[in-house]
């Protein structure tokens, strides 16, 4: 398939090294290198992401934007084919060329708190170059992508709809979620009543977004297609489930999920160096709550999948997505049983 992508951007077919590339989980992704550079080649997934243009739009209108106000900052878009495009569409799907940045690595997994606290920096820092562009600009690439209403909507509909089987097994998991459905209750406040700004949100803060270099110092961040208008949350919250706890969210062994307090306070220091003039008394507020709530999404949307016969995550064994579900479920509750302290890292009162 390579053959006919390759040369729409004045390459030769052979004489290159081409190698998959990552652990992402939408878009397929090589590492390509010529005897001059390295690039890094996508295919777009247009069963995920129904209107490629309109990441392309994006992404182009912040480059603009942040060429003329922050030249200096490392803006990794996608490089123009011979056609002038930088979004190719051919019989084979959709295509991006990006260039390789030399010197750089990704992390999969957070050793160690500086290396959260250089993750949150620059998630911050991102958000900070672009606190002046008009967000309304920029398209919804994943309508109700982080509407936790939404997904709160969809879960009880899971629920009325599951076999009696499925929820029989889940039922402990179900009364859980809806126990806290005050954590629903406090995003419909936010949204109805407009507690806080829309911003420029990545929506997709897990560590391997960020690049290091190598001090292990970050760099920029990277995968920019969930880049759209919404709420610092959705940022902070992201950063929080996927850094806190040593082990991530396929862990079956229950007792290894740990809320790491120090990683906390470095998300929160790293933030809100960038951040901390920008955000509202408001938003900082609910600093803590945004690890409850994106915590909780994931939870129910584990779950409602399971219930539904897993038709959105699919599942690799028997169970999976219930599995999934208790960690994070899991990973909620240590949250909660730490929520007074670390509301005094951050030195702010919950909203409720």
């Amino acid at each position: 398939m390579l053959d006919q992508i390759l040369p729409l951007y004045g390459m030769e077919t052979t004489g290159n090294d081409v190698q998959l590339f990552g652990d992402g989980l939408i878009n397929r992704t090589w590492k390509i290198t010529t005897p001059a550079n390295g690039y890094i080649l996508q295919q777009v997934n247009q069963a995920v992401f129904k209107k490629p243009h309109d990441i392309d739009q994006n992404i182009a209108a912040l480059k603009s934007y942040l060429s003329k106000t922050h030249p200096d900052y490392l803006f990794v878009s996608a490089l123009p084919g011979l056609s002038g495009d930088s979004l190719l569409e051919t019989p084979e799907g959709y295509f991006r060329l990006f260039p390789f940045v030399e010197n750089s690595h990704s992390l999969n997994v957070l050793n160690k708190k500086e290396e959260a606290y250089e993750g949150a920096k620059q998630f911050g820092r991102f958000s900070r170059l672009l606190n002046d562009f008009e967000v309304e600009k920029l398209h919804i690439t994943l309508p109700g992508f982080h509407n936790l209403t939404l997904r709160f909507d969809q879960f009880n509909v899971a629920v009325a709809q599951a076999s009696a089987q499925r929820k029989e097994k889940s039922k402990d998991l179900i009364a859980f979620i809806m126990k806290h459905a005050d954590i629903v209750t406090t995003y419909k406040n936010i949204v109805e009543h407009q507690e806080i700004p829309q911003r420029v949100i990545h929506h997709d803060t897990k560590i391997n977004n960020v690049l290091f270099d190598q001090e292990n110092k970050g760099i920029c961040v990277i995968d920019l297609d969930t880049v759209m208008p919404g709420y610092f949350i959705s940022d902070v919250g992201d950063m929080m489930r996927t850094y806190l706890s040593s082990a991530n969210e396929e862990e079956t062994d229950l007792t290894k999920i740990n809320v790491r307090k120090d990683f906390f306070k470095a998300i929160y220091d790293g933030y809100m160096e960038e951040m901390g003039d920008v955000l509202t008394p408001k938003e900082k507020s609910y600093f803590t709550y945004a690890g409850k709530f994106l915590i909780y999404m994931q939870a129910i949307r584990f779950l409602a999948d399971y219930l539904q016969n897993d038709i959105y995550y699919g599942e690799k064994y028997e169970g999976h997505n219930l599995d999934r579900t208790k960690n994070q479920v899991t990973l909620l509750e240590r949250y909660l049983e730490l929520e007074p302290e670390l509301e005094e890292i951050t030195g702010k009162l919950t909203t409720s």
